[in-house]
């Protein structure tokens, strides 16, 4: 195994146990809100990622998309006060749904954008 596998390995296993207390202080303390529980899953998982990335470690797209979109599902579990006012007749559940569906499919455009992006310039070099 070589030195970046291990590196990668011991940064998986510091977010799970992250993730492990942030799941177990949400559900042992009631009034921790559903949102803060949401955007503390983003924010380890968006972070991870910040720190291979600032050690030269390769990423892993799948933690920045499911980071990036418990994030967006976290602020919008915040947000449900005001998307009341936005959405009076709607059931929530599926505007914040919705919402998500067009987030993840801007995400999947812009990575295929850029894929494409990338492989017209290397190709032009």
């Amino acid at each position: 195994m070589d030195n970046i596998k291990i590196i990668n390995s011991r940064y998986q296993s510091v977010a799970r146990g992250l993730l492990a207390i942030l799941w177990g202080a949400t559900i042992l303390f009631d009034f921790i809100p559903f949102g803060v529980g949401l955007i503390g899953n983003g924010l380890i998982l968006i972070g991870v990622n910040m720190v291979r990335a600032i050690n030269h470690v390769p990423i892993e797209n799948d933690n920045e998309t499911i980071g990036t979109l418990a994030l967006a599902w976290g602020g919008l579990e915040l947000a449900r006060p005001f998307l009341r006012q936005l959405f009076p007749f709607a059931d929530l559940d599926w505007v914040i749904f919705a919402i998500l569906l067009v987030g993840f499919g801007i995400i999947l455009l812009a990575r295929a954008t850029l894929r494409v992006h990338k492989a017209d310039f290397g190709e032009s070099h």
